[in-house]
């Protein structure tokens, strides 16, 4: 049976991040949400996934192996890509009846049928109701990041091939919780507490001297943290980042840097993104009252519901030395921030300047950026990404 995973109709509510990317592909615990449901459900080595119309062309040059927006022969097994893991939810979706839909409220959560269709008229099948939840918004995400770092864990390196070994002056707390890549590096004076989690440590990834990383943390392949940071848990960096100072309950999606001293908290942060040196942002109210954040399909902040949230930044975003990030805030797509004025509530995708003078970032030099950031990565800025983002400019929210 093929399995089929569908971005649904709630795309703006994870913006930024899904402006350029498939809901799938957000990083959430050590897989993106995708790669889990596939781990889970896929019992063929096909990737099959209904995506955005604009995305189809970044992603057919990225995945050309994949199976895109296409017809699928035979017996399929529809997911909604936003569906939160749980071993109810896995139970619910493997008892599910061919020619039935599963609904939550009104959002589809899977369906299985036999037919030839790309997506099949769900007003033909049979109708069941269940319990199971979506991720509605970056912030659900971001705390649910510690649960499925320690599931991802269990799951998939619990029992996996490990070149974990103690090395001269790195002090382990709780070793059969940890977990280390083929190549890994280690400098005296680090320390892996996996008391509270599990500590996964990637392919390639290097620990400078005196860091600490308390689990559940997973430090992605080729990463890098730095000397004496401070990587607390529910933290997930993707690969090839750099990552200093204090970080805690924050995603990295990958490619990203925050080499130096700062802060940064319950945080979501896209790819080829770099946090200037004594940057920091707060996660927590004075009031200790749940935060709002800018919604792109409400346009207005609303409630996250949440006590501790920090700040969201897309893709291709910076910010200078010495910034200050309020609280919830929202940094889209493409910006460009430096200044002493606190950076909060919503600065707009491609954005340049101090936070109380913000002017649009001039195309032509967003991509001369985008591509040295790249080219230093051994990576080329496309034709089809500078495409997409020319869209994604003249649209600017």
């Amino acid at each position: 049976m093929q399995t089929v995973i569908f971005d649904d109709d709630a795309l703006s509510n994870l913006y930024p991040l899904t402006l350029n990317r498939s809901i799938g592909d957000l990083r959430c615990g050590i897989t993106k949400l995708r790669q889990r449901l596939e781990s889970i459900f896929c019992d063929s080595e096909e990737t099959c996934v209904i995506i955005a119309e604009n995305l189809v062309p970044l992603y057919q040059e990225r995945h050309p192996d994949w199976i895109i927006n296409s017809a699928v022969r035979g017996e399929k097994l529809y997911l909604n890509s936003r569906i939160v893991i749980t071993a109810d939810a896995v139970e619910q979706i493997q008892k599910l009846d061919f020619g039935s839909c599963l609904y939550a409220g009104q959002n589809i959560v899977a369906i299985k049928v036999k037919d030839t269709s790309i997506f099949p008229d769900v007003a033909k099948l049979k109708k069941k109701l269940c319990n199971i939840k979506l991720y509605n918004c970056l912030a659900d995400i971001i705390q649910d990041n510690s649960r499925m770092l320690m599931r991802d864990y269990h799951l998939h390196f619990y029992d996996g091939e490990n070149y974990f070994e103690t090395e001269p002056g790195v002090t382990v707390l709780h070793p059969y919780n940890v977990w280390v890549g083929e190549g890994a590096e280690f400098s005296p004076g680090v320390i892996l507490d996996a008391s509270e989690g599990p500590v996964v440590i990637d392919t390639g990834a290097r620990i400078m001297a005196n860091a600490v990383l308390c689990g559940p943390v997973y430090l992605g392949k080729k990463s890098l943290v730095k000397i004496g940071a401070k990587i607390y848990g529910g933290t997930s960096i993707g690969p090839v980042c750099k990552v200093g100072g204090e970080v805690e309950g924050t995603i990295f999606q990958g490619y990203s840097n925050k080499q130096h001293d700062g802060f940064l908290g319950h945080s979501y942060i896209g790819e080829w993104v770099n946090i200037g040196a004594d940057t920091n942002n707060s996660d927590l109210k004075n009031t200790y009252k749940t935060v709002a954040y800018y919604s792109y399909t409400h346009k207005a902040k609303i409630d996250s519901g949440n006590q501790f949230l920090g700040c969201i930044i897309g893709d291709h975003s910076k910010t200078g030395i010495n910034c200050s990030i309020n609280t919830g805030t929202v940094i889209g797509i493409g910006c460009n921030l430096y200044g002493p004025n606190l950076i909060r509530d919503f600065i707009p995708d491609f954005s340049w300047g101090e936070a109380e003078k913000l002017e649009k970032y001039r195309f032509q030099e967003f991509c001369e950026t985008a591509e040295i950031v790249k080219q230093r990565r051994n990576l080329s800025f496309t034709a089809t990404e500078k495409e997409l983002y020319k869209n994604i400019y003249n649209m600017r929210i």
